[in-house]
């Protein structure tokens, strides 16, 4: 048996959870019932006190952390920050990790069978929004019998779903992690995520959504999707560092071929991601980001949305991520303020972008560990009385 590193939560088993309940959904559409893929780490304590919810970004999935199999090279998406003894110590927290719906890595979501026509739901799947994400994870913490979350973390999209749920359920959770994230959308990013979602749909293999039907994928615009989206989750400093304006034969070559390192690195993003990644999830995925707004149902006002909330808060953000600034995590700071709540924040010198809250960075697992740690040690002591 292969021998897995001692910090890793070695082979894990994802499964799949079915929920008959209906789910009414902000678009006003039900779904009657859905499926949802986890996955879990570390043990779940006798007063179920020490669950801990992770949140994904926009392509991510249940697979945060460990191994599906002994062959596999790389570990899940946030192996850095989950395991014995990381920040996010599996030794003293229950961690559950899902793939959210929509999603294309099992969970109903455009790429699975529409049981009313036994076909793939393609573009008929409804359109979810951040919100809808929260409450279909409120039901899976009923059915794992997790009243009140220790955490619940993400970084990007998922951080955005972290906030939703101090809002939505307030009594719910005791710690929300947020973590390169934002309020809201900015025009900007509204833009780039357009362009992606233009570049996949007028991609001739598209088919309206219904490639499926058709044997096909629009793989060269998942691909222009990809490294549209890849270049926002970079920064120039860190692009220049890592790529410069190196050439991959050491000179030009006076065509139309990539002849730059910076180009072939982007084009086996882009392959690589649409041979993994669902085009229809892709824009369903875009569209929770761009409706994301808190705010919106408390007259714009985000310290008033967040007057609600119980719990205490852990920001985080990255000095060169444009696409979430600093400044964006700052409003959330501000309006957690002005709302009397208590909150942590932190703002981590780091080279690599948007990216940074995926990189095992010193200091930024200094301090997130600092923080994960606080929560087991005040939760150990309620246990112990």
């Amino acid at each position: 048996m292969k021998d897995f590193p001692e910090d890793s939560v070695g082979l894990v088993v994802p499964q799949t959870i079915h929920f008959d309940q209906p789910l009414t959904l902000a678009s006003g559409r039900t779904l009657p019932h859905y499926d949802l893929v986890v996955e879990t780490y570390g043990q779940l304590n006798a007063q179920a006190s020490n669950a801990i919810l992770i949140c994904h970004a926009l392509s991510g999935h249940h697979h945060a952390a460990g191994y599906h199999t002994e062959e596999d090279k790389k570990p899940g998406w946030w192996d850095s920050a989950i395991g014995p003894g990381k920040a996010i110590d599996t030794n003293r927290f229950f961690v559950v990790s899902l793939n959210n719906l929509g999603g294309c890595h099992g969970s109903s979501g455009p790429n699975t069978l529409n049981p009313e026509t036994g076909q793939p739901y393609g573009p008929d799947f409804p359109i979810v929004t951040v919100a809808d994400w929260v409450q279909s994870q409120a039901g899976l913490a009923d059915h794992l019998g997790i009243e009140q979350w220790a955490a619940v973390v993400g970084g990007s999209l998922g951080g955005m779903q972290a906030l939703q749920w101090s809002i939505d359920f307030p009594e719910r959770l005791r710690h929300c992690v947020i973590i390169a994230a934002a309020p809201k959308l900015s025009t900007q990013n509204i833009a780039f995520n357009e362009v992606a979602r233009q570049a996949i749909s007028k991609d001739p293999q598209f088919h309206q959504g219904h490639y499926y039907a058709q044997g096909s994928v629009p793989k060269t615009g998942l691909m222009l999707a990809r490294m549209v989206g890849h270049i926002t989750y970079l920064s120039e400093d860190g692009m220049r560092e890592k790529f410069g304006r190196e050439l991959r034969s050491g000179k030009l070559s006076f065509d139309f071929n990539p002849q730059f390192e910076i180009e072939t690195y982007l084009q086996y993003q882009g392959e690589r991601f649409s041979a993994t990644f669902d085009a229809n999830t892709y824009l369903l995925m875009t569209k929770a980001l761009d409706y994301f707004d808190p705010a919106a149902d408390y007259d714009n006002n985000l310290a008033l949305a967040l007057k609600q909330v119980q719990c205490d808060f852990f920001v985080a953000s990255f000095t060169t991520d444009w696409r979430f600034s600093p400044e964006r995590s700052r409003e959330i700071v501000d309006a957690l303020i002005e709302a009397g709540k208590k909150v942590t924040y932190t703002e981590i010198q780091a080279a690599h972008g948007h990216d940074a809250f995926l990189i095992p960075i010193p200091r930024y697992m200094e301090v997130f560990s600092a923080y994960m740690n606080r929560i087991a040690d005040t939760l150990e002591k309620h246990d112990a009385r």
